[in-house]
């Protein structure tokens, strides 16, 4: 039993450590589902899988004897639910996407459910321990790591004075910005002309600069900078 746990504290913690190292990437590019999200799907579904390798410990020969269905599709089913619940947490707005850490928090913990329904209270302990560091410590970690900030940009010129495309790519450089994405929107009922962008940097102090540099502006009629991160 002492190697069971063992075992059990390995492929959990080896399961952290993979999910922890392919968010990491994630959060480096500034992408929704980042550090925490992928760490906290993946321990919940090295969780899932302990309820069929360790099968013997929780449902007995003599409930074996009386039962010819598969027990862990009741797992199944409820996984499944629960990820109609989890997307419910999920909000986009335009590129932004947010609550997919919530969404995998949610997972995670209907994992943790189904062992306690079944009784397999150690990995329960171990997985609920490791679930609380991953929202904690890892935010923390998070928050101090290198990453690339990106953000959807919207800027709007007067029409018959718009800001000249290469002047403007300039102005974005020069705040430590890249452009992915550029396109253009005329509006001749409401007389302006906008540029709709996807803005990188390594950064975030940057979006302050370029706040302040278009407020001060007189040809900018109006303009947003929205994060695409979670």
């Amino acid at each position: 039993m002492g190697n069971d746990y063992l075992d059990i504290c390995m492929r959990l913690a080896t399961a952290l450590a993979v999910g922890g190292v392919i968010g990491l990437e994630r959060s480096y590019h500034g992408r929704p589902a980042g550090f925490r999200t992928h760490t906290l799907v993946c321990v919940a579904s090295s969780l899932l899988m302990l309820v069929t390798v360790y099968e013997a410990q929780w449902f007995t020969p003599q409930s074996m004897q009386r039962v010819v269905v598969d027990p862990t599709r009741m797992a199944q089913g409820i996984m499944t639910g629960i990820g109609f619940l989890g997307a419910g947490v999920i909000v986009k707005d335009g590129v932004s996407v947010r609550g997919l850490t919530t969404a995998a928090s949610i997972w995670i913990t209907a994992a943790i459910g189904i062992l306690a329904g079944i009784g397999f209270y150690f990995p329960v302990a171990v997985a609920t321990l490791l679930t609380l560091g991953t929202l904690a410590m890892f935010r923390w970690i998070e928050a101090r790591m290198p990453s690339q900030f990106y953000a959807y940009h919207m800027v709007r010129f007067p029409s018959d004075t718009p800001m000249p495309e290469a002047q403007f790519r300039q102005l974005i450089a020069d705040h430590g910005f890249s452009i992915a994405g550029l396109n253009y929107r005329m509006s001749s009922e409401a007389k302006f002309f906008e540029y709709r962008m996807v803005i990188r940097t390594q950064n975030q102090d940057d979006v302050r600069r370029l706040s302040e540099t278009l407020s001060k502006l007189d040809s900018v009629l109006g303009f947003r900078i929205s994060p695409t991160s979670d």
